[in-house]
């Protein structure tokens, strides 16, 4: 039974020093309700929110280890114009690649062990988002916003290294 315990404790202090040496993402939303463009229903804008979380949560698993990312999103253009629908479940969104290209503006710092290595503001837009070949699929209401975070993130947060 000691040997358990034992085990036990030195699994969780495993654990939290793991943890503390893995890359982490933290995703603030700076009043989401001001934001310039989120679908109208309520339940649609924090899919939406809890969406672009989770990518940026998965890009941060790209960071080396100890580094941890602190991004406040301080507003949100998704591409398109979403206009209100009697007829279906959801609003419809209606893309024209003119003035209604996404744009997301946030702060960000990137750190290590508590200390900052790089810090800003970001507007990120696609002005030719509807011109260009896009990884996401057609049915992720997203991929336009993925993959201008993608190029962005790639290249201000954690470029690829030449070897």
């Amino acid at each position: 039974m000691d040997t358990l315990i034992r085990n036990l404790a030195l699994a969780g202090l495993l654990a939290l020093s793991a943890g503390a040496a893995s890359a982490g993402v933290t995703v603030k939303y700076i009043e989401p309700d001001k934001f310039s463009d989120l679908p109208f229903a309520p339940w649609e804008r924090e899919e939406v929110l809890k969406d672009l979380s989770e990518h940026f949560t998965e890009l941060g698993k790209a960071l080396p280890p100890g580094q941890d990312l602190l991004l406040e999103v301080t507003d949100i253009d998704m591409a398109g114009r979403e206009y209100p629908s009697s007829r279906a479940a959801r609003d419809l969104r209606i893309l024209r690649g003119m003035a209604d290209w996404p744009v997301v503006k946030l702060r960000y710092t990137l750190s290590e062990n508590g200390q900052v290595l790089k810090t800003g503001d970001a507007k990120i837009a696609d002005m030719n988002y509807l011109q260009r070949i896009n990884r996401w699929s057609d049915g992720d209401r997203l991929r336009y916003e993925k993959r201008m975070i993608d190029e962005w993130f790639a290249k201000n947060i954690a470029p690829k290294r030449r070897g």
